[in-house]
């Protein structure tokens, strides 16, 4: 019997998870896929909000400020990069002006520090890229950017060396309220491998939310996967931009923005198109054409002949437009972490926080003595010195072996990945650990290897090293057998 059962291994569940691993208790977070951040949490903009945008009063003004303030302590705690690097919000025309006030009054109400309009002069300063277009702006130093895989990587690492199971692979199948051997509600929690008991559950799946919720509630909701198309220029476009440059909000969100990467690319989109399908995920060249037609808008000369390549993630957008958390009135036990659209990743580790701390009161959970909030990020032989990095691979020489040209990354980086706690079993694994496979080429040339070295570690055939997991299969037959 666990003390709570966590479904979904995106940001928000991973959060939940290691805040709640600071109690003492037995958890356990449920995860379809074969590892952590592969739903929307891998496929965003990667923005920490400042949190104007947000209507005043709603949960999601409230854990975008919350969740804004504990990420550069975090991710100093965490080892995950962050940086503060402020956003922009375009006025396009002298009637934009009038939103932009509008949107630095509703940001004061909700908290957030620093807001101001600027002017033309002042916008070039800020952001000497911008276009001819652009009138006016509103200026929010407080907000940053992040890597959302080292987030939620980082959170998943530091919740299971603190004593939380991960089951990945098991997608759940049913959800029914039961009793345990003292009478005390408990539900049951069916998988395909088998069925576990729990005395809580944490539905944090994402666009599948509202199927968990709709299982166990009376009080239906309903998520609409919202689908937004990115583009990811060259790491050679890296100071093009500077700030997070948005332009004034429509009827679909924040719009279609232009941002630096902490990894040194750029970034554009998304597009909003609201879908039925939970997994589509598929690219469209209209996407792209609306994409670089909006973002001509702000900039005169974005070098979109730069883009390396394009993907298209899901928001789980609900009708009424926030966050729906904390315990379901008429299931007991049953916690909910649904809706968590944009900004959902500001929020995420004040959304886990909370979610945590009602989960430990409800069910009378003391601190772990044990807990260890620090964890070591991901180590790095590009920010070494000279020396220390000679001494490094003196030491380590696996270190001096580049693997992937692009991003010149070491076997030693792609060796830490796998035996890290809930280590890579796949090439995308690899990818959003140590970046592997993520520069121009898109893993082009140094798949291979990483196969190689994937299939050693793991002891498996090098064919049954995938993409993703699941059938995603990349050596599909050997040429010999069809000779």
């Amino acid at each position: 019997m666990y003390d709570a059962v966590i479904i979904g291994a995106g940001v928000t569940g991973c959060a939940v998870a290691r805040f709640l691993s600071a109690y003492s208790g037995s958890f356990c977070v449920m995860e379809k896929a074969e590892d952590v951040c592969t739903g929307t949490s891998k496929a965003n903009s990667a923005i920490v909000h400042a949190g104007f945008d947000a209507a005043h009063g709603s949960l999601m003004a409230k854990y975008n400020l919350i969740g804004n303030r504990m990420y550069p302590e975090l991710s100093k705690e965490l080892g995950f990069a962050y940086k503060n690097n402020g956003s922009l919000v375009l006025a396009l025309s002298e009637d934009d002006i009038p939103k932009l006030e509008a949107l630095k009054e509703n940001g004061i109400k909700n908290g957030v520090e620093g807001l101001e309009i600027v002017g033309r002069e002042r916008l070039k300063e800020l952001e000497p890229s911008v276009g001819h277009i652009p009138v006016a702006a509103l200026y929010a130093p407080t907000a940053g950017i992040i890597c959302p895989f080292g987030a939620t990587i980082a959170f998943a690492e530091n919740a299971n060396t603190n004593g939380v199971e991960f089951k990945f692979n098991t997608e759940v199948k049913g959800l029914t309220p039961a009793e345990d051997e003292e009478g005390n509600p408990c539900w049951v929690v069916q998988t395909a491998d088998g069925a576990v008991r729990t005395k809580v559950v944490v539905n944090a799946a994402g666009v599948y939310s509202d199927i968990l919720h709709n299982m166990v509630s009376e009080n239906k909701i309903h998520i609409i996967p919202r689908k937004g198309d990115y583009l990811l220029l060259d790491r050679r476009t890296g100071g093009y931009v500077q700030h997070t440059v948005f332009q004034v909000p429509g009827k679909f969100g924040k719009g279609v923005l232009v941002s630096p990467t902490v990894h040194g690319n750029t970034i554009v989109g998304p597009t909003a198109e609201d879908i039925d399908d939970k997994e589509g995920v598929d690219t469209t060249s209209e996407g792209f054409d609306d994409l670089m037609a909006k973002a001509g808008l702000a900039f005169d000369d974005l070098p979109l002949r730069e883009v390396i390549t394009s993907f298209a993630g899901l928001r789980a957008h609900e009708a009424k437009h926030d966050f729906i958390l904390g315990e379901v009135a008429d299931a007991p036990g049953f916690f909910d972490c649904a809706g968590i659209e944009s900004p959902g990743l500001t929020a995420a580790p004040a959304i886990g926080q909370e979610i945590a701390r009602e989960v430990a009161e409800k069910l009378g959970l003391s601190a772990n003595p044990d807990f260890d909030g620090h964890r070591d990020g991901f180590l790095d032989p590009k920010a070494l010195s000279l020396e220390d990095l000679a001494e490094l691979i003196k030491e380590k020489p696996e270190y001096g072996r580049i693997v992937c040209r692009c991003e010149q990354v070491s076997e030693g980086e792609i060796l830490d990945a796998i035996r890290r706690p809930l280590g890579a079993k796949s090439l995308d694994g690899i990818k959003r650990r140590v970046r592997a496979g993520m520069g121009r080429c898109q893993a082009g040339f140094c798949s291979p290897r990483i196969m190689d070295i994937l299939a050693e570690e793991w002891g498996v055939d090098v064919a049954d090293i995938t993409k993703t997991g699941g059938h995603s299969e990349v050596i599909v037959g050997l040429v010999k057998d069809r000779v």
